[in-house]
């Protein structure tokens, strides 16, 4: 049984158990990952990146890169033991598609699926001779503010990330840098991927209008188109939401470094009016 003293003082976002009877990895889910919504779910980016980790692992090649990453959020992921299980769907010599899904027994006892990451891997090759960025970058680091989410906006994962601010929140396009302050796995260094979604999913957040006491905006989803690995501690995400009027809205953002962009993200947001409005 996981120990919950050890679990909530853990400078990360997953502390490893080893591995089941069938070879997969088990990981405590610690209070570093809760979400803004509920106490007992992880906010989407500690599981996005824990799918992540898994994908850039399962069958691994030094001459392929992640290129597309595809989030399904199959329900809420609970504050619970974790298990990873991975494989290769479609092996190839250029492209491959791979497969992550992370596990977590209900309430009723019954395993389950929670989320789902599907990822395509590209061989390398040389092109650094027409390499472009077709996104303007983010103003520096230097620019931007320190931010401190308010009262209804704190929780376990928003307090584990440190977010400096380019433009005010929820006035329209969101920009921002962040950085996860724990480790995603105890005793593991973040891999650059894992480092950039350990942050991207909170673009529905960044580029939020709506208010948060009239209204609940969970993401179902994200995808993420990556052109070029990132490098740095710092995550930079401009991001803004669309609601349409029968109940979800898109959220689009660019995810950068310090040095450009590296890819974009888009989420399917279900939005709702908080029962107390």
């Amino acid at each position: 049984m996981t120990d919950p003293v050890a679990t909530a003082e853990a400078d990360a976002f997953y502390i490893p158990l080893g591995a089941n009877a069938a070879g997969n990895e088990i990981f405590a889910t610690t209070q570093r990952t809760v979400s803004v919504w509920a106490p007992t779910m992880q906010h989407g980016a500690p599981p996005s990146a824990l799918l992540v980790r898994a994908l850039e692992r399962v069958g691994a090649r030094p001459d392929v890169r992640i290129t597309r990453v595809v989030v399904e959020l199959l329900g809420p992921v609970p504050i619970a033991d974790i298990e990873v299980r991975s494989w290769v769907e479609r092996p190839g010599t250029n492209i491959e598609l791979v497969v992550a899904e992370l596990w977590a027994r209900s309430t009723k006892g019954v395993d389950r699926v929670v989320a789902r990451g599907t990822a395509w891997r590209l061989a390398t090759a040389d092109t650094v001779d027409v390499a472009h960025a077709a996104d303007p970058p983010l103003r520096p680091l230097s620019e931007a503010l320190d931010h401190v989410w308010g009262r209804m906006w704190r929780s376990g994962y928003l307090d584990s990330v440190e977010i400096r601010a380019l433009t005010e929140l929820g006035a329209g396009v969101g920009q921002v840098w962040a950085r996860p302050k724990p480790a995603l796995v105890q005793g593991e260094s973040m891999t650059p991927l894992e480092r950039l979604f350990s942050i991207a999913d909170i673009a529905n957040g960044i580029g939020a209008t709506l208010d948060l006491k009239r209204w609940t905006f969970l993401n179902t989803d994200l995808t993420v188109h990556v052109f070029r690995e990132p490098v740095g501690e710092w995550v930079g995400l401009s991001a803004e939401t669309s609601t349409g009027p029968e109940g979800f809205a898109l959220s689009a953002g660019v995810l950068h470094d310090e040095l450009g962009p590296v890819g974009r993200i888009a989420q399917t947001v279900l939005v709702r009016p908080r029962p107390s409005a």
